[in-house]
C-alpha cells in the first residue's frame, strides 16, 4: 500500500488497495471490509467506516471518501480490517500503517 496525499477540503479519489499476505492476495470472498484512519498521534479517529470489495478473489478493496473525511489538514494512519465469514478478522497492512497526508489548501 502507498501513501495517499491530497488537499484538505477537496473530495479525493476514493483509496484503494490490494490486500495480501505472506502468500499473496488474500481472498475475500464472503468477507466484510472496514477503513479507519486516525491522527498519527493516534489522539483522535477521524474515519471508520465500511469499505468496499472491488474484486474478492484479488484482494483489491477501495474506500470513497465522505464529506468531513477530509477537511482537516494534518498526518494520519489509515488501515483496513477484514471480517472474514468464519468469524476471524485480520488488520491490512498487517505492519504499519498506510500514510495519508492532508495538506492545507491556498484558496
Amino acid at each position: 500500500m502507498t501513501d495517499y496525499s491530497v488537499k484538505a477540503g477537496d473530495a479525493g479519489t476514493e483509496i484503494a488497495a490490494t490486500l495480501k499476505d505472506s502468500a499473496g492476495a488474500v481472498d475475500l470472498t464472503g468477507a466484510t471490509v472496514a477503513f479507519a484512519m486516525a491522527d498519527a498521534q493516534f489522539r483522535a479517529a477521524k474515519v471508520n467506516a465500511p469499505a468496499s470489495v472491488v474484486d474478492a478473489a484479488a484482494g483489491k478493496v477501495s474506500y470513497q471518501w465522505q464529506p468531513g473525511d477530509l477537511d482537516t489538514a494534518g498526518s494520519y494512519v489509515a488501515e483496513f480490517e477484514v471480517s472474514f465469514a468464519d468469524g476471524s478478522v485480520a488488520t491490512f497492512p498487517s505492519s504499519g500503517y498506510v500514510h495519508i497526508r492532508i495538506v492545507e489548501d491556498l484558496i
